[in-house]
Protein backbone atom coordinates (compact mmCIF):
# COMPACT_ATOMS: atom_id res chain seq x y z
CA UNK A 1 0.00 0.00 0.00
CA UNK A 2 1.59 3.60 -0.93
CA UNK A 3 1.24 6.28 1.46
CA UNK A 4 -1.19 8.30 -1.15
CA UNK A 5 -4.51 8.51 0.62
CA UNK A 6 -7.96 7.32 -1.47
CA UNK A 7 -10.50 9.30 -1.44
CA UNK A 8 -13.87 10.32 -3.30
CA UNK A 9 -13.51 12.34 -6.04
CA UNK A 10 -15.59 15.79 -7.14
CA UNK A 11 -19.19 14.89 -7.23
CA UNK A 12 -20.93 16.23 -10.26
CA UNK A 13 -24.62 16.67 -10.19
CA UNK A 14 -25.99 16.99 -14.06
CA UNK A 15 -29.57 17.88 -14.59
CA UNK A 16 -31.73 17.46 -18.29
CA UNK A 17 -33.13 20.87 -18.03
CA UNK A 18 -33.14 24.09 -16.08
CA UNK A 19 -37.04 24.26 -16.16
CA UNK A 20 -39.42 22.02 -15.32
CA UNK A 21 -43.24 21.60 -15.04
CA UNK A 22 -44.72 20.75 -12.21
CA UNK A 23 -46.27 17.95 -13.56
CA UNK A 24 -42.96 16.52 -14.81
CA UNK A 25 -40.22 14.05 -13.18
CA UNK A 26 -37.20 15.63 -13.26
CA UNK A 27 -33.88 13.29 -13.56
CA UNK A 28 -30.90 14.19 -12.25
CA UNK A 29 -27.34 12.47 -12.77
CA UNK A 30 -25.13 12.13 -9.92
CA UNK A 31 -21.03 11.47 -11.31
CA UNK A 32 -18.33 10.39 -9.01
CA UNK A 33 -15.51 8.49 -8.48
CA UNK A 34 -13.21 6.58 -5.94
CA UNK A 35 -9.03 7.86 -6.59
CA UNK A 36 -6.05 7.26 -4.86
CA UNK A 37 -4.25 4.33 -3.15
CA UNK A 38 -6.53 1.89 -3.16
CA UNK A 39 -7.64 2.38 -6.97
CA UNK A 40 -3.91 1.70 -7.51
CA UNK A 41 -3.42 -1.07 -5.24
CA UNK A 42 -6.60 -2.98 -7.29
CA UNK A 43 -4.55 -4.95 -10.01
CA UNK A 44 -3.60 -8.15 -11.05
CA UNK A 45 -0.31 -8.60 -8.81
CA UNK A 46 -2.77 -7.61 -5.67
CA UNK A 47 -5.35 -9.59 -7.09
CA UNK A 48 -3.34 -12.70 -7.21
CA UNK A 49 -1.64 -12.33 -3.26
CA UNK A 50 -4.97 -12.20 -2.15
CA UNK A 51 -6.79 -14.89 -4.05
CA UNK A 52 -3.62 -16.97 -2.46
CA UNK A 53 -4.53 -16.13 0.96
CA UNK A 54 -8.10 -16.77 0.25
CA UNK A 55 -9.24 -12.47 0.50
CA UNK A 56 -11.17 -13.56 -2.87
CA UNK A 57 -14.20 -11.26 -2.33
CA UNK A 58 -14.41 -7.17 -2.16
CA UNK A 59 -17.51 -5.83 -1.32
CA UNK A 60 -18.05 -1.72 -1.42
CA UNK A 61 -20.81 -0.41 -0.17
CA UNK A 62 -21.72 3.29 -1.23
CA UNK A 63 -24.82 5.43 -1.26
CA UNK A 64 -26.15 8.54 -2.95
CA UNK A 65 -28.65 11.05 -1.50
CA UNK A 66 -30.54 13.94 -3.17
CA UNK A 67 -31.51 17.25 -1.06
CA UNK A 68 -32.91 20.57 -1.55
CA UNK A 69 -30.78 23.59 -0.51
CA UNK A 70 -31.31 25.94 1.97
CA UNK A 71 -31.81 26.63 5.49
CA UNK A 72 -34.26 23.26 6.23
CA UNK A 73 -32.16 20.93 3.74
CA UNK A 74 -34.81 17.73 3.26
CA UNK A 75 -33.91 15.02 1.34
CA UNK A 76 -35.59 14.43 -1.94
CA UNK A 77 -36.54 11.42 -4.58
CA UNK A 78 -35.46 7.71 -3.49
CA UNK A 79 -32.38 7.34 -2.30
CA UNK A 80 -29.64 4.99 -3.96
CA UNK A 81 -28.02 2.42 -1.11
CA UNK A 82 -26.49 -0.16 -2.24
CA UNK A 83 -23.46 -2.66 -2.66
CA UNK A 84 -20.48 -3.59 -5.86
CA UNK A 85 -18.75 -6.35 -6.04
CA UNK A 86 -15.41 -8.34 -6.73
CA UNK A 87 -14.96 -11.74 -7.21
CA UNK A 88 -11.81 -13.35 -7.51
CA UNK A 89 -11.29 -16.33 -9.61
CA UNK A 90 -9.13 -18.64 -11.53
CA UNK A 91 -9.08 -18.87 -14.65
CA UNK A 92 -6.85 -20.68 -18.21
CA UNK A 93 -8.22 -17.49 -20.22
CA UNK A 94 -5.10 -16.34 -21.46
CA UNK A 95 -7.09 -13.81 -23.02
CA UNK A 96 -8.16 -12.16 -19.71
CA UNK A 97 -4.94 -11.82 -17.84
CA UNK A 98 -2.11 -9.62 -19.13
CA UNK A 99 0.64 -10.83 -16.88
CA UNK A 100 1.13 -14.15 -18.84
CA UNK A 101 2.20 -16.64 -15.76
CA UNK A 102 -0.67 -15.04 -13.49
CA UNK A 103 -4.22 -16.80 -14.10
CA UNK A 104 -5.81 -14.73 -11.16
CA UNK A 105 -9.22 -12.52 -12.48
CA UNK A 106 -12.14 -10.65 -11.25
CA UNK A 107 -15.59 -10.32 -11.63
CA UNK A 108 -17.44 -7.03 -10.91
CA UNK A 109 -20.95 -7.14 -9.75
CA UNK A 110 -23.00 -3.85 -10.63
CA UNK A 111 -26.21 -3.76 -8.81
CA UNK A 112 -26.15 -7.37 -8.66
CA UNK A 113 -25.15 -8.00 -12.63
CA UNK A 114 -21.88 -9.54 -12.96
CA UNK A 115 -19.29 -8.39 -15.77
CA UNK A 116 -16.00 -9.54 -16.63
CA UNK A 117 -13.63 -6.86 -17.64
CA UNK A 118 -11.07 -6.90 -20.32
CA UNK A 119 -8.10 -5.36 -18.56
CA UNK A 120 -7.45 -3.89 -14.99
CA UNK A 121 -7.95 -0.30 -16.24
CA UNK A 122 -11.74 -1.26 -17.16
CA UNK A 123 -11.84 -3.15 -13.94
CA UNK A 124 -10.49 -0.20 -11.66
CA UNK A 125 -13.44 1.74 -13.71
CA UNK A 126 -16.42 -0.18 -13.11
CA UNK A 127 -16.05 -0.75 -9.24
CA UNK A 128 -14.69 3.06 -8.35
CA UNK A 129 -16.71 4.96 -10.78
CA UNK A 130 -19.88 5.51 -10.35
CA UNK A 131 -23.48 7.00 -12.68
CA UNK A 132 -25.89 6.88 -10.38
CA UNK A 133 -29.96 8.59 -11.99
CA UNK A 134 -32.17 9.74 -9.45
CA UNK A 135 -36.00 10.60 -10.06
CA UNK A 136 -38.19 12.67 -8.28
CA UNK A 137 -41.75 14.49 -9.08
CA UNK A 138 -40.99 18.29 -9.72
CA UNK A 139 -44.39 18.73 -7.80
CA UNK A 140 -42.44 17.71 -4.96
CA UNK A 141 -40.12 20.71 -4.38
CA UNK A 142 -43.01 23.11 -5.39
CA UNK A 143 -42.60 25.86 -7.77
CA UNK A 144 -39.78 28.35 -8.18
CA UNK A 145 -36.22 28.41 -7.94
CA UNK A 146 -34.49 25.56 -5.96
CA UNK A 147 -30.96 25.08 -5.12
CA UNK A 148 -30.38 20.89 -5.39
CA UNK A 149 -27.20 18.84 -4.11
CA UNK A 150 -26.28 15.29 -3.06
CA UNK A 151 -24.13 12.89 -0.42
CA UNK A 152 -22.40 10.33 -1.22
CA UNK A 153 -21.40 7.97 0.61
CA UNK A 154 -18.67 5.03 -0.17
CA UNK A 155 -17.31 2.28 2.60
CA UNK A 156 -15.55 -0.72 2.85
CA UNK A 157 -13.86 -3.00 5.02
CA UNK A 158 -9.90 -3.91 5.32
CA UNK A 159 -8.87 -6.16 2.84
CA UNK A 160 -5.10 -8.32 2.08
CA UNK A 161 -4.28 -4.62 -0.39
CA UNK A 162 -6.13 -2.39 1.19
CA UNK A 163 -7.16 -0.59 4.91
CA UNK A 164 -11.10 -0.21 5.90
CA UNK A 165 -12.13 3.30 4.18
CA UNK A 166 -15.25 5.15 5.12
CA UNK A 167 -16.11 8.65 3.73
CA UNK A 168 -18.87 10.96 2.99
CA UNK A 169 -18.82 14.02 0.99
CA UNK A 170 -21.23 16.49 -0.52
CA UNK A 171 -21.85 18.16 -4.25
CA UNK A 172 -21.99 21.41 -5.27
CA UNK A 173 -25.21 22.89 -5.17
CA UNK A 174 -27.49 23.51 -8.63
CA UNK A 175 -30.58 25.56 -9.45
CA UNK A 176 -33.40 24.46 -11.37
CA UNK A 177 -36.41 25.91 -11.79
CA UNK A 178 -40.34 24.13 -11.34
CA UNK A 179 -42.74 26.23 -13.12
CA UNK A 180 -46.59 25.77 -13.47
CA UNK A 181 -46.45 25.74 -17.42
CA UNK A 182 -43.21 26.53 -19.79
Amino acid sequence: MSNEKTFITDVELEKSNDKFRSDENVTINVKFAVMGAFREAFNEKNWERAYNKHDNTFKLKYGVRLYTGGLRKREIGKPVDTYRKAALFWTRNPKLTQMAEKKIWVQIAKNFEPFIPKNQAEAQEMLLNFNEKIEFKASDLGSGKHKVGAEVFVSWLKHDYTDTFDEKTHSKEIEIEITNRI
